[in-house]
């Protein structure tokens, strides 16, 4: 895929993306988050939003907070809920003082944004498009600052340097390809995404991370034609992955196909396995990203590790 990269950034400080657009790196490289989480400084008529404060990290609210310089931020937004976009959102109310807008239906039970959006609302020029798939309460965000320009804000849905990761029960294979069509409609020239540097002509990635998927599901049914599969054993059979972190990411897209398919009445689960076998990864979770988002808690993807599923006949 026509994926892009990047030198690791300068750290701390807010770096020219456009006229009016900024962006903070955060500090927390890793295999599932690239360089690290882009925070985002917009110009607005009456200060600044910052989209996207990134992970919890006290370093990290100060340097948005210098960043801004005398300039008040007006408004905090966010694409969605996952740790690494939303860990900083306490810490930078308090001390900027600006409200919360997200989407509508947190899927954090212990979150309620102060501003509640829903699809379609617009905020300081930012259109707010309803994107789930990657998260339950994933935004995008339309920009047009100028005559002719057509950016998108496309947080975690679509990425310049990687796929995303689809982890049930927050992540929902069936609502990712949905929102991936509704990008194909769309005109927008630029993504700035979550992670990663700035993509142009983004529909060429878009139609190819669909056609990623529908490939990948193909392959599913043709094993699952073949004999009933258990997540693990399947994971390892369709995906050469070494980094044990990835190999877990690998398992919730799995899953994540297999649900979808079930949902369409295309597949079926059964009974699970009882052990895992013996090409199957030992169950390791990263720090973070998929252990802590996505209901991702280590016993349930060991549970899910040994669901087994077989085709409708």
């Amino acid at each position: 895929m026509p994926f892009l990269t990047e030198a690791e950034p300068p750290r701390g400080v807010p770096l020219d993306v456009l006229p009016g657009i900024r962006r903070i790196v955060a500090r927390n490289p890793s295999v599932m988050t690239y360089q690290g989480t882009n925070t985002y400084l917009i110009d607005a008529g009456d200060g600044l939003t910052v989209l996207d404060p990134g992970p919890e990290d006290a370093q990290h609210v100060q340097e948005i907070l210098a960043g801004a310089g005398d300039v008040p931020i007006r408004r905090i937004l966010l694409t969605h809920t996952h740790r690494d976009h939303f860990g900083a959102v306490a810490a930078l109310q308090e001390a900027a003082g600006a409200p919360v807008y997200a989407y509508k239906h947190s899927a954090k039970p212990d979150f309620t944004p102060d501003m509640p959006l829903g699809d379609g609302d617009s905020v300081a020029g930012l259109t707010a498009l309803f994107t789930p798939g990657h998260a339950a309460d994933h935004l995008c965000f339309a920009y047009r600052p100028h005559e002719g320009s057509k950016i998108l804000f496309s947080g975690d849905h679509v990425m310049s340097w990687s796929s995303s990761i689809v982890s049930p029960p927050d992540g929902d294979m069936q609502a990712y390809y949905r929102s991936l069509e509704r990008l194909l409609d769309r005109d927008d020239e630029l993504y700035l995404s979550g992670h990663g540097p700035a993509l142009p002509e983004p529909r060429t990635l878009v139609r190819e991370l669909l056609g990623h998927r529908q490939r990948r599901e193909g392959t599913i049914l043709r094993q699952l034609e073949e004999q009933d599969w258990s997540i693990a054993a399947l994971a390892a059979r369709l995906y050469a992955k070494t980094d044990p972190f990835l190999k877990v990411a690998a398992q919730r897209n799995v899953l994540a196909h297999l649900l979808k398919l079930t949902a369409e009445g295309r597949a079926t689960e059964l009974e699970p396995d009882t052990q895992l076998p013996p090409d199957a990864p030992a169950i390791q979770a990263p720090p973070g990203e998929v252990q802590r988002e996505s209901g991702g808690a280590m016993t349930m993807m060991q549970r899910d590790a040994l669901r087994r599923f077989g085709l409708v006949r």
